[in-house]
């Protein structure tokens, strides 16, 4: 047996004693986890400085912090999530309890992404505990360093069991994929994507696929370029451009071209010096094989500013490309690199237009005052989030899904959004052996009759509050079993 399906099968084993089951497990879970992040900061910001060069104080704000979040919020929620959740009922089922019940899946496998190693790997492992699973747990093995620590860390604080870390480079994670389990949570690009759900189809497994895409970035001629430009040299180059939400390229008006060029070049020496490679906030490819793709990004479009590198060290600066082709290299895949290519568009319609004869991206970003106009670009085109006037920030708000759609992926998570995910809602209705004269019209002989009556008592849709139980759900269903009585006689 290898070390893969010994992983998930003690994995079943422990879920199956049902000790998830309890609210107070998975809060003392959740706890510990957020003890680690807490105790552990250390052994996480050095890995992270080795994987990709983040920054001692920029690992809180782009890592872990908001996972500390989302697990305070996930505790202080988890009851109401879990509660069973009341629903409107119909004549026919007036007196009767009709809801949903939240259930634990199973065994969730969560296979993480390597440039944001603990957030996108262990906010959906916290969606998991929540919602009562167990989860094996796959960091990216590029990421080596990040994937070392939770290997040897992750154990001393969630039960090992319940929660094993497997580590491993393509063998292992297709070793993973050979086993059954009841959700599958993946984030990474759409090639693998497909080969996780493809390996998925053969268990019928459920599937999570947060994938990228190519994220546009609209500026309208009329907004304040300083303040956008600054966001989008933020946006863009966190992270060194590894970041599956960042926009991934520009569109604006010709007009405006050379003044988006010069004011990213601002915000970049404001936020990265005259010297990024030097700069500890600036990161760094996080491979070769990545540095060389990356690279070759650039070969025939023309640099505005930036374009230097260095193999030696996996660098490359902040880079700028003005008048870029849509037959360019730069447009025919996700770059996730710091290279952001400005493509011109003579007006909002033909940004429209080129924005919906591609893929379905990740995230849509439009820079304008006018509401008209954004609400414009929202009704039409489609992506997996919007976010008007900024970037990144939408990843932060728990309230909102975050997901792709298409090609940019399936599925969402965060907050509640995450624990429903991972979750079994499982429709429940009670019904009581009285009232037996309610059940003649479905029952032989069927007659017009009947079925007028099924109509109107299927129909009618009840939502009587809290008082209308209390008082007026008995009355109903007396009214309505003496109308049956009478009239089906």
């Amino acid at each position: 047996m290898s070390r893969e399906q010994l992983a998930v099968e003690r994995a079943r084993r422990a879920f199956l004693t049902g000790r998830t089951k309890p609210l107070e497990y998975r809060i003392r879970q959740l706890k510990s986890l957020q003890r680690f992040l807490v105790e552990r900061k250390t052994e996480i910001a050095t890995a992270l400085n080795k994987d990709l060069h983040k920054s001692e104080h920029g690992i809180p704000l782009f890592e872990t912090l908001s996972l500390e979040g989302e697990i305070s919020l996930t505790v202080n929620k988890l009851a109401e999530w879990a509660a069973p959740r009341p629903v409107e009922k119909n004549l026919l089922t007036i007196s009767d309890q009709v809801y949903i019940q939240p259930e634990p899946l199973g065994v969730v496998l969560v296979i993480g992404a390597w440039n944001y190693p603990w957030a996108v790997t262990i906010q959906p492992l916290i969606g998991a505990i929540a919602a009562g699973n167990a989860a094996v747990v796959k960091p990216s093995e590029v990421s080596m360093h990040t994937a070392k620590i939770m290997e040897d860390l992750l154990p001393l604080y969630l039960d090992k069991e319940m929660y094993p870390v497997v580590t491993g480079g393509v063998l292992e994670t297709q070793e993973l994929l050979k086993q059954r389990f009841d959700h599958i949570f993946y984030t990474g690009n759409s090639t693998v994507g497909k080969l996780v759900m493809e390996a998925a189809s053969h268990h019928l497994t459920p599937v999570t696929l947060e994938l990228g895409g190519k994220s546009p970035c609209y500026i309208d001629s009329s907004c304040d370029l300083t303040i956008a430009c600054r966001r989008i040299a933020w946006g863009k180059f966190s992270n060194c451009g590894q970041t599956c939400i960042a926009p991934d390229y520009v569109l604006c008006n010709p007009a405006i071209q050379d003044r988006v060029v010069e004011e990213i070049r601002k915000a970049v020496k404001e936020f990265y010096t005259d010297d990024p490679k030097s700069c500890t906030d600036y990161g760094r490819i996080i491979n070769q094989r990545h540095f060389k793709r990356v690279k070759a990004m650039m070969e025939d479009s023309l640099v505005a500013f930036g374009g230097e590198n260095d193999e030696s060290q996996n660098y490359i600066a902040p880079t700028v490309l003005k008048d870029v082709k849509p037959e360019a290299k730069v447009m025919q895949e996700e770059i996730f690199g710091p290279i952001l290519p400005i493509i011109t568009v003579s007006s909002v319609d033909e940004a429209i237009i080129f924005i919906n004869e591609r893929e379905k991206p990740l995230a849509l970003y439009i820079f304008s005052p006018d509401t008209k106009l954004i609400k414009r670009m929202i009704a039409e085109t489609s992506s997996g989030g919007v976010l008007a006037n900024d970037c990144l920030v939408q990843y932060s708000v728990s309230s909102l899904p975050f997901g792709g759609v298409g090609n940019s992926g399936m599925g969402a998570y965060h907050g509640k959004y995450g624990f429903d995910q991972l979750s079994h809602l499982r429709s429940c209705l009670v019904k009581s052996l009285s009232m037996e004269v309610a059940n003649k019209i479905r029952y032989p002989p069927h007659t017009a009759k009947k079925v007028g009556w099924a109509r109107f008592f299927i129909y009618r849709q009840v939502n009587l509050g809290r008082l209308g139980k209390l008082v007026l759900l008995p009355l109903l269903a007396l009214i309505a079993a003496i109308a049956l009585q009478r009239f089906l006689q």
